[in-house]
């Protein structure tokens, strides 16, 4: 029962806030995409958000024999299509050439494609048109052979996701140097296959069983913007000090208690489930992007923060919306750091030709 009422006390809030908002005097657009959505011609595009945590970030006794009734979850539903929160290897090239903006944010986002360049003679432009190229034309039966190349050449792309994909299709016994792979990329694709990331441990597992080639990278930092050094710990301290609320206090609780249960028989499907629920959007609203709205600095780095975040989350539903543009009628299944799910999911669903599918039916 606790689920429909809460369902039913949000419909009220949010009811409640449209009447305000229609007394409030403000310019309101007459024109709302949400509501004019076909159907179109065809099937229809389809697009199910999993709010994950980052595996990286759990305790030591998460184990990734623990993601198996996700991923049975996930490949029951047959997506056609995975992206996830990787930035594009045409991204980052484009971000190593403006150093002076992104310099700190290809550290964090980016590998270093040099290695894969050597082993190829392909650029990330070069290797990016060429792994268009091989796609358009792939086989249904690729050989070992085939399949080492196009893992090669995706490394050269800079889409380190696709070629782990690739990685993970091979017979173990062909999981071996040769047809463009050195022994340095055969080592990264290793290493990066069992990486504690929910990348190569749900979506690139995932895509494997599936059938599918590649992963859709779909994160965006071209909004980063570094801060100046004399201003770095008046941000710092203006930012925790906006995350320093109630709502703050009971969501490190929530995941405190959460993370310690996640050897538990049915702990991290809890934590999926707490990222995906509904009341969950509030409480990340309030405890983050909410209280930085109101961050009083008369700088205005809460703002700065704000900004930043939600132009990240509009080119990152871009590139996804770029997606299903060019593939009509995609069952897209878009993973992504539980965060990001809300706005993903309220930006997508003034698209047209988007239909947003439920977690809730899929975690239970």
């Amino acid at each position: 029962m606790l689920r429909p009422l809460r369902c039913l006390a949000l419909l009220a809030l949010c009811g409640a806030s449209a009447l305000a908002a229609a007394d409030d005097g403000r310019y309101r657009p007459s024109f709302h995409p949400d509501q004019l959505k076909g159907p179109p011609a065809g099937r229809v595009n389809e697009v199910l958000v999993l709010g994950s945590p980052h595996l990286s970030g759990l305790p030591d006794a998460f184990k990734p024999a623990q993601l198996e009734p996700l991923l049975g979850r996930l490949q029951a539903w047959q997506p056609t299509a995975i992206a996830v929160e990787n930035v594009s290897g045409l991204q980052c090239d484009f971000m190593r050439r403006n150093p002076t903006r992104y310099a700190d944010s290809v550290k964090s986002y980016c590998v270093d494609t040099a290695p894969a360049q050597a082993a190829t003679g392909m650029d990330v432009p070069t290797a990016n048109a060429e792994m268009e190229r091989l796609l358009a034309t792939w086989p249904k039966a690729p050989t070992p052979a085939q399949r080492r190349h196009l893992a090669a050449v995706f490394l050269a792309a800079g889409e380190r996701g696709s070629a782990i994909v690739q990685w993970l299709r091979l017979p173990t016994a062909e999981r071996r140097a040769g047809d463009s792979l050195s022994a340095e990329l055969v080592e990264f694709l290793d290493t990066r296959a069992a990486r504690k990331d929910e990348v190569s441990l749900v979506a690139a597992e995932l895509a494997a069983r599936l059938g599918l080639e590649r992963l859709w990278s779909v994160d965006d930092h071209t909004a980063d913007v570094p801060t100046p050094q004399a201003l770095k710990k008046d941000y710092a301290k203006a930012i925790r000090a906006a995350w320093n609320t109630s709502a703050g206090a009971t969501r490190r609780a929530t995941y405190d208690r959460l993370y310690a249960d996640v050897a538990a028989p049915d702990g991290l499907m809890a934590i999926y489930r707490n990222d995906n629920d509904p009341a969950t959007a509030k409480l990340v609203y309030d405890s983050d992007f909410g209280a930085t709205l109101v961050e009083p600095s008369p700088q205005g780095f809460g703002r700065n923060y704000l900004g930043y975040w939600e132009t990240r989350n509009l080119r990152m539903v871009a590139n996804i919306r770029d997606v299903l543009g060019q593939y009509p009628g995609t069952r897209m299944l878009a993973i992504v750091g539980a965060s990001h799910k809300w706005y993903y999911e309220a930006y997508l669903d003034q698209m047209h030709d988007v239909q947003l599918v439920d977690t809730a039916p899929l975690l239970r």
